[in-house]
């Protein structure tokens, strides 16, 4: 009776695998045709069945941007990047959404160290590097058991240094999955999806305007207030915006 429980369950996990698959081909399809809105509602459709992938999320903002929605293609491109962050096509083309822009926004710039681990920290997503710190502990192992049983003492120095480099790396591993996840935790950011909203200095229609925004931007959430989102911007500038006017990533 389990083995019968078990392939059903294989079964029903496989057919909806094929649909899934079916639908993508389908909303590729119609990108191809240059249908480009009913691409967009197929590719929605996946994802609200619960499936995501970056390359779901990559034809998204493709077919977003040839409608010239830059919004929510820039926003789609970023969740690509979250899933790979090395997928050299979504980062060129997320730079050609952001030149799409409006605002330019100058960037305060990171000191050396924080600079270099956080070009580091972005090399993987945080199962990338939670994989890799996986394959370091089996490395280990296997460097382990071949140490043990060489027969020479140059074959034993070789399997023992490298076991050991094997467990540093595999160290800095789970540092920078740990990094990464404390950033994705902490650190949430948001694109505008309004074409041109008013960032306010208190969460309220009554406070005093201190800059606009418009469609595209990137900017970090720090608080929420019923219907006003805290934001900050890479320029250190701070204010209130709708949260309808704005998508958290």
């Amino acid at each position: 009776m389990k083995q019968i429980v078990n392939i059903l369950v294989f079964i029903a996990c496989f057919s909806g695998f094929s649909q899934h698959t079916e639908k993508f081909q389908r909303a590729n399809a119609l990108y191809n045709q240059e249908k480009y809105q009913e691409a967009i509602d197929a590719y929605r459709s996946i994802l609200d069945a619960g499936q995501e992938s970056a390359a779901l999320y990559y034809n998204l903002g493709n077919a977003h941007y040839k409608l010239s929605n830059v919004g929510p293609s820039i926003y789609y491109f970023e969740k690509g990047l979250e899933l790979a962050p090395n997928d050299e096509d979504i980062q060129n083309n997320l730079v050609f959404a952001q030149n799409a822009t409006i605002d330019a926004i100058d960037a305060i710039p990171e000191g050396f160290i924080s600079g270099t681990l956080n070009r580091f920290t972005s090399l993987f997503s945080f199962d990338g590097w939670a994989w890799a710190s996986v394959l370091c502990v089996i490395s280990f192992v296997v460097l382990f058991i071949l140490y043990y049983v060489a027969r020479t003492s140059s074959k034993k120095r070789l399997f023992f240094v490298a076991s050991w480099a094997i467990v540093l790396i595999g160290l800095f591993s789970i540092f920078f999955a740990f990094r990464r996840f404390d950033n994705i935790q902490n650190n949430q950011f948001a694109i505008i999806f309004a074409q041109e909203t008013t960032i306010k200095s208190e969460p309220n229609l009554r406070s005093e305007d201190i800059f606009q925004l418009h469609e595209g931007t990137k900017v970090e959430v720090t608080e929420t207030v019923n219907n006003w989102k805290k934001i900050k911007l890479t320029d250190g500038k701070i204010g209130w915006i709708p949260s309808e006017d704005l998508k958290e990533l």
